[in-house]
């Protein structure tokens, strides 16, 4: 068991991306930020399924090219395999939940958008 303090981490790009509450063994855990006009680079995890809940803000998610919008207290599940692409289309910043399971330390293939 162990508590883990958010304000006590960093984004891994200073105002944005993930910040990872835990890594393993089991899963990933992560708040990540997304300013306005940020976004992820598409990509898709062999073994692991993803999943984010939108805290606050607005998100555009392309799974396997299709968009959808999500707005704070929605969630949306991402199998593996299924390409996907995070964008702020908003004026606003959005903070999402995200977790990866089941734990792999390198399963991300980035694919061009």
């Amino acid at each position: 068991m162990y508590i883990i303090d958010e304000k006590d981490l960093e984004y891994r790009h200073g105002d944005s991306g993930p910040k990872y509450l835990m890594k393993g063994p089991r899963m990933n855990f992560a708040i990540v930020q997304f300013p306005p006009g940020s976004d992820f680079k598409s990509h898709y995890h062999n073994v692991m399924e993803e999943n984010f809940y939108v805290m606050e803000g607005e998100i555009d998610i392309i799974v396997d090219g299709k968009t959808f919008t999500l707005t704070k207290g929605q969630f949306i599940h991402v199998e593996p395999e299924e390409t996907h692409y995070l964008i702020n289309h908003s004026d606003k910043v959005a903070r999402l939940v995200a977790t990866l399971a089941p734990y792999q330390e390198s399963d991300k293939v980035e694919v061009d958008s």
